[in-house]
């Protein structure tokens, strides 16, 4: 953590290890710091310290290997790196961008099929589902159960994009913001980072929105130029390591090309550049201006609840559906975060 009141007039003194004694979220280097920050900190102290309170909501997840994923990683016992390596997914198929050890990973190859989930189809959803999803999914242990996925797989840390994305349609449809059934979505996906590099786990969207075309359009900065206005269609599941299992079986899975499939199930998008500045080309008018429904999601309930006020005050209007806690946030913590705060990626929800 660093100084709540670093960029202040004073340099920091040193590590910012002084807690705020009211919420126990913000840090500083010394008391001089901390007493200069209190006009600043005391409009925040009481949300911060109800949201202290949630810690053990946070970090409650059903998985064998919780522990180590969430309380270990806040408390530096573990790293991302450590528990990646205990899961014996460190740095290989997906998983090369959950650390900072994929930060020097060029994107030359981010979108060969040949990546997969690097373990046993045992322990990750390569084929489609034994049932049709009929009831709504409301936490990670309905996912597992109803894809006979074990607990002890760490499957959910990726698996967090397809069934976010699952989360805000639901949101929307029971706020009647969208029809709460079709047979066709077409989703703006703003800001996709490590998304570029795991692209074949939205292959999972076959098995949330079955009978339904999902067409996502992957617009931010990180979408390199050269790939600007490529479609990738996906057509299966992302495979598993058993050279035998029936996932292998399927033929042109994954492919990339210059004009949309209007046969595939799942297809993404790219477009290189900022939202605003291509929004015109997706839409032709802002999406407030037709009424089309936006959820959004952040690290932490403190940082929804800046985005929400900013939102709010520019757009003049409601914020519906209300910050709340993402049942399907990744289940490994965010190192470092500048709040004690735990943070995850996805954590928390909320829309206009």
């Amino acid at each position: 953590m660093e100084c709540a009141a670093k960029g202040s007039r004073r340099r920091c003194s040193g590590s910012a290890n002084r807690r705020c004694g009211g919420c126990g979220a913000v840090s500083y280097c010394s008391v001089a710091h901390q007493i200069s920050h209190w006009g600043v900190h005391k409009e925040e102290c009481g949300r911060l310290k109800r949201q202290m309170c949630a810690v053990e909501l946070l970090n409650d997840f059903p998985f064998t290997f919780s522990q180590g994923a969430t309380y270990q990683v806040c408390e530096k016992v573990e790293t991302r790196c450590s528990f990646l390596e205990n899961m014996a997914v460190h740095y290989v198929g997906f998983w090369i961008c959950e650390c900072t050890c994929g930060a020097s990973v060029t994107l030359l190859d981010n979108f060969r099929s040949d990546k997969c989930w690097s373990l046993s189809s045992q322990l990750c959803p390569c084929r489609g589902p034994l049932s049709i999803l009929k009831n709504q999914l409301y936490s990670w242990n309905d996912y597992y159960e109803w894809r006979g996925i074990p607990l002890d797989s760490p499957v959910a840390v990726l698996l967090h994009w397809p069934l976010t994305i699952y989360q805000a349609i639901q949101l929307a449809s029971e706020k009647q913001l969208i029809p709460s059934t079709t047979d066709e979505l077409c989703i703006h996906y703003l800001g996709p980072e490590r998304e570029l590099y795991q692209l074949a786990v939205f292959g999972e969207l076959h098995a949330l929105l079955p009978g339904v075309q999902v067409h996502i359009d992957f617009v931010g900065p990180s979408v390199p130029h050269d790939r600007d206005g490529e479609t990738i269609s996906l057509c299966s599941y992302a495979h598993c390591l058993d050279a035998n299992c029936s996932c292998k079986s399927g033929k042109g899975e994954f492919s990339s090309h210059a004009t949309s499939d209007k046969s595939s199930a799942i297809s993404i998008r790219l477009h290189s550049g900022c939202y605003h500045d291509r929004y015109r080309e997706l839409t032709k008018e802002l999406i407030r201006e037709i009424e089309i429904p936006a959820i959004f999601s952040d690290y932490c309930e403190e940082a929804c609840h800046l985005a929400a006020n900013c939102i709010s005050s520019v757009t003049d209007g409601m914020i519906l559906p209300q910050v709340q806690l993402n049942p399907f946030r990744q289940p490994l913590a965010v190192e470092d975060s500048v709040l004690a705060l735990p943070c995850y990626s996805n954590c928390f929800l909320f829309g206009i």
